[in-house]
Order: structure tokens, then sequence, then C-alpha cells
């Protein structure tokens, strides 16, 4: 904890780091939220970023800056035109002056501003909660949609290009020694059933029909922030994913997170289903800030984003888990099984309810 504390301080400057506690639910980076005596902004988020996954994280930050200043330049052209409160986490400096901590062993550091009067929550409650959370969404993307993507860094090469993932698959299967139990052979079943079709969004943007936006690359839930006293989205966090890519990558992803009930991490997977209702109250917050810089070829696409992103996050926890989990982090030997498991049978659910998915974004596109 004095090595925390003495990293905090670094990003602290005159004030007194006071407490530091874990924070947060995700997979990937250590976060803390830090306290500090300071009456006006009294925490701010210390992280330590996965260098294993983001190779290059000066420019991740780099990232982070073009996107911050885009979206605080076109909010402060919109004051007057909204009255919601949407909130940009900002990039907090070194005391001398820089905008990470790097450790002699290369372990890098960074600090971002707390959003007050917010929670993050993992699982979606209610047709207004999902309502919220696809209002978050689209105003992320409304707000990015005039920034040119040529701006911004690949910080994550290859991240959402599935048949990428399926190549990497390909490569770890041949190693794998353990178990080939009957969940292990569902899910060898379940990927080679569908490796033809996974190429879907990206052929269509190869023939020009969908084209690179930026986007948040990984809006799920409890990256939403909801305000405590309204109960209204006010923000999205974890901003080390923002890159160029497809808009159908971040909707898929909101609603592969927002439309499963039982959430990511239940044991109980055969009972997984896609919820259409929330598929619905999600879609018509999006599109509520979304509409108007989507294309007809983006909403003929949009099923085909829904199904895929399950799929490839299930393929993506099934190769970790056949590579001997070197890259999510877990709480047991098979717990990316399991995470893969729930992936697959919320597809196979996106899957049985094509007609009446591809039904409501015909609806609310009318």
């Amino acid at each position: 904890m004095n090595r925390l504390n003495s990293i905090a301080q670094e990003f602290a400057g005159l004030k007194q780091v006071t407490a530091i506690r874990a924070f947060g639910s995700g997979n990937i980076n250590d976060t803390f939220l830090v306290t500090i005596e300071d009456e006006i902004e009294p925490h701010f988020v210390l992280q330590r970023i996965n260098t294993h996954v983001f190779l290059q994280p000066g420019l991740v930050m780099q990232n982070m800056r073009i996107f911050t200043e885009h979206v605080c330049e076109k909010l402060q052209r919109e004051v007057n035109n909204s009255a919601r409160r949407w909130a940009v986490p900002r990039v907090l400096l070194t005391s001398d002056g820089k905008d990470g901590w790097v450790e002699p062993d290369d372990t890098y550091w960074r600090a971002i501003s707390f959003i007050d009067d917010s929670e993050s929550i993992d699982i979606i409650q209610d047709t207004e909660h999902g309502r919220e959370v696809g209002y978050a969404l689209g105003r992320f993307h409304h707000l990015i949609s005039d920034l040119d993507p040529t701006q911004l860094a690949d910080t994550l090469e290859g991240f959402h290009i599935t048949p990428k993932y399926l190549e990497y698959y390909h490569r770890v299967l041949p190693t794998y020694t353990g178990v080939v139990n009957p969940e292990v052979d569902y899910c060898f079943k379940f990927v080679q059933e569908r490796q033809e079709w996974a190429r879907v969004l990206e052929d269509a943007k190869s023939d020009g029909k969908l084209p690179l936006r930026p986007i948040h690359g990984d809006p799920k839930v409890n990256n939403v922030m909801i305000c405590t006293t309204t109960q209204q989205a006010i923000g999205i966090i974890d901003l080390d994913t923002v890159k160029p890519g497809l808009v159908h990558y971040d909707i898929g992803d909101c609603l592969r997170s927002g439309c499963n009930p039982l959430g990511e991490e239940t044991k109980e997977w055969e009972q997984v289903y896609f919820d259409t209702v929330m598929c619905r109250s999600i879609l018509q917050g999006y599109l509520s800030q979304a509409s108007g810089f989507l294309t007809d070829y983006d909403y003929e696409y949009l099923f085909d984003g829904i199904r895929l992103i399950a799929f490839e996050l299930g393929l993506r926890f099934f190769t970790d888990h056949l590579a001997g989990n070197v890259y999510f982090k877990v709480k047991y030997p098979t717990h990316n099984l399991d995470r893969a498991l729930v992936q697959f049978k919320l597809t196979e659910s996106i899957e049985a309810q094509e007609q009446a998915i591809r039904q409501i974004i015909e609806d609310l596109r009318s």
C-alpha cells in the first residue's frame, strides 16, 4: 500500500492522499479509487494499464486526449441546446506534467477524474435503465461522429476483427491438451458451425458498405455511469479502447451486455437468453441520439452486429481457456470456459429470435 500511496501522490500534487481502495470490476486493468484532501474534487481514479494488452500505453493516452478535447469542445458548442448533464473523464497529470507514471519495471500508471454523484451498475435493472444505457452510447457516438477516425491510433490492432480471433483460435487449438468434456465439445462444435459467417461485418467494410468511425470499443453496461440523483446516464468511462472501428461493434457489445438478464458471470449458462424487450428499450435510447448519422447499410447490418459480438466474445473466452488463461483475469481454472458458454448460449438465443430482433430494428427506424 505504501507503493500505491506514493504513486497516487504523484498525481495528487500538493493534496494529501488519505485513502486508496480497489474499484470496479474490469477484466484488464487494475483500478483504484483515491481519496485526497480536496473539498471540490476529493476523489480520482488511479489505474495500472495492462501493458500485455495495451502494448503502447502512450498511444492510449494520446487517443484519450484527442477524444476528450473533441468532445469537450463540442459540448461547449451545444451548451444551450442540451439540458442534460454529460461528464467526460479528464486526464490528470503528474507533478512534472506527464499523463502517465512509469515505474522502473515499466509498469504504467495513469489517473483520471472521478465522475461524482454517479454509479456503475453491472446488470441492467429495468427498461428505463436500458433506455439510459442506449442513450449513453448514442450520445457518445453522436459527440464523436464528426471526429476524423484517422486522428486516432489503433491501440489494439485486430480488436473486434472476428476473423483475426478465429485465426488465433486455430493456432491455439492444436496446443490444447486439457480435458474434452461435454462443455468443451459443445464449444468446439459451436465455433466450427459459424466460422464462415464470422466475416460478415469485415466483408461489408471491405465492400465499402460500412465506414470506419471512432468507437468506444467496450461499451458494456457497467461502463455507463448513471447519476444517483436523476437516474439518467451522464457518461461512459473506460476509454482505453477508443479507436477507429465500426459502430456495429459497439452496438452489438452494448446489447450483448445489456440484454442478458443473468449476466456474464452466471454459472447457469443453459438458462441464458437474449431479452428482446430490453433490446427494444436500449435501441430506443440509442437511436434517439444516433439516428442522424446512421446510413441504410448501418441499419441493414445491425442484427449481424448484435449476433456477431456475442459470438466473438465467446470465442475469445474459449480461446483463452484453451491457451491457459493468458489474457482475461480468472478466479478459477474453468472461469473462461464458463464465460464462453454464457456468450455462446446468448448467441443461440439471438439467432433463434432473428425475426423479432429485425422487426424491432425496423419499427424503431421508421
